[in-house]
């Protein structure tokens, strides 16, 4: 078996799973690095993880098939002989807002929920033998969109918030051979929301998040690939917990002022 740790990361090849492959790479993680369609990105993300001394594998993969969650898995230990953590970054959505919850078919509905958690669960159903074999943990990105009922879409929601509670059962079934937790991000300053926003549609909304949260800041993907690598590396006594990275947004309006 090799002796090195070895991360497997969905969605790596930008954003906050391409975060997260840098820091465990430098922190001396091999990593398989999964995409679904911007390969060019994950070949950069790929360089930079062995430029920081990591072992990698370049692996095209859609969640939402079981086939190949358990071709990620296989490939895996085919390579390295182990599994010491998993990452279940890969997400989609669409960006109706809440003004047209009401327009999405079922089609759409059902897409989002397939790649945001079954997809997840299949990759866990695909990783769990080899994780228990070395105490492993699992992070799943969710969203506060899971925890607060608000985001760019009903199914988006609603995925997230079936991926929490997923993340509270797992965490029951599976210790305590492996830790289950999630991270709860809040906007983040990455080209996903760019993309689906448009560059002044996203600058508003950032804006906005920027006056709502107590900090006063949104996520960058750094900021949200280092608590998911304390998870993996330095949450040793957590488990089934659900990280909130929305700089305080959880916490509502401040308090009036006393007079």
């Amino acid at each position: 078996m090799n002796f090195r740790k070895v991360a497997l990361i969905t969605g790596a090849g930008t954003g906050v799973g391409a975060a997260s492959a840098l820091l465990l790479a430098a922190q001396g993680y091999d990593i398989l690095i999964n995409y679904s369609r911007s390969e060019d990105d994950a070949k950069l993300s790929q360089s930079a993880c062995r430029a920081a001394g990591a072992d990698t594998l370049l692996m095209k993969g859609d969640v939402a098939e079981d086939a190949d969650c358990k071709a990620m898995a296989q490939a895996a230990m085919g390579r390295w002989g182990r599994i010491d953590a998993l990452v279940n970054n890969a997400g989609i959505t669409t960006f109706t807002g809440a003004a047209n919850w009401d327009v999405l078919d079922m089609d759409t509905f059902q897409r989002i929920y397939a790649v945001n958690t079954v997809g997840a669960f299949q990759m866990v159903r695909a990783c769990v033998p080899h994780l228990k074999a070395v105490q492993g943990c699992v992070v799943n990105v969710s969203s506060i969109a899971g925890a607060l009922g608000i985001g760019s879409s009903v199914p988006y929601i609603a995925s997230k918030g079936a991926m929490n509670a997923m993340t509270l059962y797992l965490a029951r079934a599976l210790a305590p051979a492996v830790r289950v937790n999630a991270v709860c991000p809040s906007l983040i300053t990455s080209r996903w929301f760019v993309d689906g926003l448009g560059q002044e549609g996203f600058e508003k909304i950032k804006a906005s998040a920027e006056r709502t949260a107590p900090l006063g800041r949104a996520n960058t993907p750094q900021d949200v690939a280092e608590a998911v690598v304390w998870l993996i590396t330095g949450a040793k006594t957590v488990t089934g917990e659900m990280l909130l990275l929305d700089g305080g947004i959880h916490l509502g309006a401040a308090p009036a002022p006393s007079k």
